[in-house]
């Protein structure tokens, strides 16, 4: 750091976060996407803070990056792992914006755990509930190792197993899930969504017969936080000097 430099300096030469959502048919989803972009630039005001989506919504994220000057850090709002983390958002960036730095996707974290778990307090959960953990789903099985491993960090939290069920791509499908729970002890079976807005999947959570769905992650300063915590990790990876193996 230079000494004697304001923090509105500093802020001015820092990269650009760059919000990479999928994408929706939900206005309202747009919405809350939105608010989580404000809250992201509310956390660290003077830095510049962009949200672009993979398909579906505009902006595109293949307009904006080639738009943006000075440094970029891309963080991609998606929940695990799977095509748009690994194919898609890869392939944009590497067309566009080539010297952008890609960080990983926000979950599974600890900061998550405690937004679903508030999710669901707020939406009436009992002691006495089975719950399951309900995701959009991938055909990447690593994508849905991601998803069970947040799934064991809830159950953790909320001292109770917990079942990680998907909506389209992914065994067990959520009405599997639902039935396999509805013959068990349990007199209420709860989705937590693990979702990071409404639209379509958070319908298909909400119309699957579960007693209890709770709200998608949606705006919240946590999420806020493992924004920037995403892109943190990634500005410092980046920075290290590369290692070379003797041959």
């Amino acid at each position: 750091m230079t000494p004697g430099r304001t923090a509105a300096a500093r802020a001015a030469d820092a990269p650009t976060l760059v919000m990479a959502a999928h994408g929706t048919r939900s206005t309202h989803g747009e919405e809350v996407l939105a608010g989580l972009r404000d809250l992201v630039h509310r956390a660290r005001p003077g830095h510049r803070v962009e949200l672009a989506y993979l398909e579906i919504s505009a902006p595109k994220l293949e307009e904006v990056l080639p738009a943006l000057g000075g440094p970029v850090v891309v963080v991609p709002m998606l929940l695990a792992g799977g095509y748009h983390v690994h194919i898609d958002l890869p392939g944009i960036v590497a067309r566009t914006r080539p010297d952008a730095v890609v960080a990983r996707p926000l979950g599974p974290h600890a900061l998550l755990t405690g937004l679903l778990a508030r999710r669901l307090d707020r939406a009436g959960l009992r002691a006495t509930d089975a719950v399951i953990l309900g995701a959009a789903g991938s055909s990447d099985p690593g994508a849905l190792a991601d998803v069970r491993a947040a799934a064991r960090l809830l159950s953790v939290r909320l001292s109770r197993p917990v079942t990680a069920a998907f909506a389209s791509a992914g065994a067990p499908a959520l009405p599997e899930a639902l039935d396999r729970l509805r013959s068990g002890p349990a007199p209420r079976v709860a989705v937590a969504s693990y979702l990071l807005a409404p639209g379509f999947f958070q319908t298909r959570l909400e119309e699957s017969g579960a007693d209890l769905v709770s709200a998608s992650l949606g705006a919240d300063a946590d999420l806020a936080r493992l924004v920037w915590a995403r892109h943190d990790e990634a500005v410092a990876t980046a920075a290290r000097p590369a290692v070379r193996l003797a041959l």
